[in-house]
């Protein structure tokens, strides 16, 4: 009898205790003890942290302790919070502590998204888990998964992976060593990683990769390798780095290059051999110091001007000529200080350099009465220097009837060509007027000064190598400025609905705009042509304030004339849309010895609807109204299904060309692309390339590209491209 009361009283003990536990302990068998408690059977322990299960749970209810044993998964429910992410283990044993949530577990097996980690043990608490021997890897386990193995990891769910004695690779081979392995996991695992191979005659066949890995927070560093059959081997460090914030107030790269180059060179921009040492430096830099402070710069350093052309296309084409500058700018409350400098480090171009330019910039500002005023002022230390041309000639006869013995020319080293100290400055007051909403003129007065000081101009370069340099001098300008800008804004509306092009009521805004500049300029002295214009076929501006061509300043007396108009539909999202555009401007000008008419300047866009758009530029002879250049695009597009873009390009007596890119899915796996580039003018296709792409097991993207150029051109007249990019990472 009394060994019955006490045993009632062990199992009221029990069942008390566990009434007060929060955690579930239960399983197809469980046995209960005062000290120790047995779950055999689809056993699980549950509690505010973790749920665990296993074949066998054996929970001491004297150190608090949980231990797992057979098939065994423990998953650590997830927070709000992004540093506490949901975790799922899988081991062969593991025990877990009740008071303080760490575990400790043997063959272990860990998944946290995107992570997936196994490892001969691990043991860790909520805010940190270690694993020993691990292998890791980026997605599900494959065989194309990025992964690395390390000696130690130390994970912290949420914020950082740490790795010592590690070694990064793709599926089972994990060539590259990384003593020291660092990642922020806010940011991809691998920001940049790409593997091209192919065949192309004026390099042979090719293999190009490229990798970063990430080494310390916001710093990622790695290499570019290329290895040519028919050129031999182009290799470099390079990087990137970026600030806590995720880059938005400092980010910044660096990629480099060097080759011994033994094949084809053949000559440079400035038709002189190619030398067999040849590489680049390449950085750029952008940074937010304070809330008013920035500060950006780049570097573009070429041993030789078609490095990047010979092997690295697809940065060279889109800026062929390289600059190097820095530049930092304060902003105040209603102006700008800004410091910027351009170098020439290279060899082979012409630079207009600043050594450096300051800038002061009073935005427009009220004085009284309705007048607003406006002040620039710069000081620059301004150079250019380039290669310098020299004359081969040899001794000869001049027969008469007979042309001249032809010369060439070939280039020294750089030298100067121009230089000045200047300060430039300009003031301009003008005054809004707006009798009604729809009308608004304002008139505008104003002046510029230039002053030039350390002056040397060599206007004939090829000139100045047989003849001594001119003096430096000292030159004033003072122009004077005077006009106006009138706007008139008009508009109608029109109930017209079209369910298939979601147009629901139209609305045409009408803007016809006038303004008109006269300015006088001093002629009598003529600055060094540093800053000079630029070949462009569109309207250059008006105000003597905006011209940056600061060096070529002459008197003008110009009205210019252009009709705004835009098509709009309401919008359930973002209240209104644009259907059509449409700007026709011309420029009329009234001083001696200059064009009384400009080209006739049309742009305009249609955009009905989200698939479709149609963009085009033209320029047309005024009088006779023959077009002088028309540029169209049109692009078609379903979703990512399929997307066709055609275009044309047309400079009257220089370029007609049309081009066509396209792109059609045809099922999960396999995109193809196609891209034709027609020249009329020579009557031949310029460039044609056929390609497929597939995407490998949502990581990769690997591309096929054959590709057939015509026409005189330093790149290989075929081309075949086996690219590999990273796409889920």
């Amino acid at each position: 009898m009394l060994r019955r009361l006490a045993l009632l009283l062990a199992l009221f003990a029990t069942l008390s205790s566990r009434g007060e536990d929060r955690a579930q302990f239960d399983a197809d068998r469980v046995e209960f003890g005062t000290r120790e408690s047995i779950a055999r059977g689809h056993a699980r322990f549950a509690d505010p942290d973790v749920v665990l299960t296993a074949d066998t749970l054996r929970r001491n209810h004297v150190d608090h302790t949980v231990a797992a044993f057979g098939h065994v998964v423990l998953t650590r429910r997830a927070t709000l919070q992004p540093a506490n992410p949901a975790i799922r283990i899988l081991a062969d044993t593991l025990v877990y502590h009740e008071a303080d949530s760490s575990f400790s577990a043997e063959s272990v097996r860990l998944g946290a998204y995107p992570y997936f980690a196994e490892c001969e043990s691990a043991s860790g608490s909520r805010t940190e888990i270690v694993l020993i021997r691990a292998r890791v890897a980026y997605g599900e386990p494959g065989p194309w998964q990025p992964t690395f193995t390390a000696d130690k990891v130390i994970y912290t769910p949420g914020q950082r992976l740490r790795a010592e004695n590690s070694q990064a690779g793709i599926g089972h081979a994990q060539p590259l060593p990384f003593p020291r392995f660092q990642q922020d996991l806010t940011e991809p695992l691998l920001s940049h990683v790409s593997l091209t191979g192919g065949y192309r005659s004026s390099l042979g066949a090719f293999v190009d990769a490229g990798l970063h890995l990430p080494v310390a927070p916001g710093l990622l560093l790695g290499g570019d390798l290329g290895v040519y059959s028919a050129r031999g081997v182009l290799a470099g460090p390079s990087g990137s780095y970026f600030g806590p914030d995720g880059g938005a107030d400092l980010h910044g790269m660096f990629r480099t290059g060097y080759i011994n180059d033994h094949g084809d060179k053949k000559t440079d921009i400035l038709g002189q051999p190619v030398p067999e040492e040849r590489g680049f430096v390449e950085w750029q830099h952008e940074q937010n110091i304070t809330d008013n402070l920035t500060l950006a710069g780049q570097l573009n350093w070429w041993k030789d001007s078609e490095v990047l052309r010979d092997f690295r296309p697809r940065e060279f084409f889109p800026v062929q000529e390289p600059d190097t500058f820095l530049e930092s700018v304060y902003t105040g409350d209603n102006d700008l200080v800004s410091a910027f400098a351009r170098f020439q480090p290279n060899s082979f171009q012409r630079v207009q350099e600043r050594l450096p330019e300051i800038q002061f910039d009073l935005l427009p500002t009220a004085i009284g009465g309705g007048v607003d005023e406006q002040f620039t002022a710069s000081y620059a230390r301004l150079r250019e220097r380039g290669p310098e041309p020299q004359l081969a000639m040899s001794t000869f006869v001049i027969v008469p009837g007979l042309p001249m013995p032809a010369t060439s020319v070939t280039y020294g080293p750089n030298v100067t060509l121009l230089q000045a100290d200047r300060f430039d400055a300009y003031y301009a007051l003008s005054r809004p007027i707006a009798p009604t909403a729809w009308f608004a003129v304002t008139p505008v007065v104003g002046g510029r000064f230039t002053h030039s000081a350390n002056a040397y101009s060599d206007p004939d370069i090829v000139a100045s190598i047989l003849s001594a340099s001119s003096p430096p001098t000292r030159q004033t300008r003072t122009l004077g400025e005077i006009g106006f800008d009138a706007v008139l804004r008009t508009s109608g509306t029109f109930d017209y609905k079209n369910e298939t092009w979601k147009i629901d009521g139209l609305r045409h805004l009408f803007t016809p705009r006038i303004s008109y500049r006269y300015v006088k300029a001093d002629e009598s002295n003529r600055m060094p042509a540093i800053d000079r214009p630029v070949f462009s076929t569109y309207l250059q501006p008006l105000g003597l304030g905006d011209t940056r061509s600061a060096d070529t300043l002459e008197s003008s007396n110009i009205l210019r004339l252009a009709f705004d108009n835009v098509l709009q539909t309401r919008d359930s999202v973002t209240g209104t849309r644009d259907l059509a555009s449409l700007t026709v401007a011309n420029d009329f000008g009234f001083s001696p010895g200059s064009r009384d008419l400009s080209g006739i300047q049309v742009v305009g866009a249609l955009m009905p609807a989200s698939w479709l758009q149609f963009d085009t530029y033209q320029r047309y002879a005024p009088r006779r109204f023959t077009p002088q250049e028309f540029d169209t695009g049109l692009t078609l597009h379903d979703g990512d299904a399929w997307s066709v873009r055609v275009s044309n390009n047309f400079l009257r007596d220089q370029i007609e060309d049309y081009v066509v890119d396209g792109r059609a899915r045809l099922n999960e796996v396999y995109d193809v692309l196609t891209r034709l580039h027609y020249d009329a003018r020579t009557s031949r296709f310029n460039e044609q390339a056929y390609g497929l792409v597939q995407n490998l097991d949502n990581t990769w993207r690997i591309s096929y590209v054959v590709s057939l150029y015509s026409g005189p051109r330093r790149e290989s007249h075929f081309g075949l491209n086996v690219q590999i990019e990273a796409t889920g990472f």
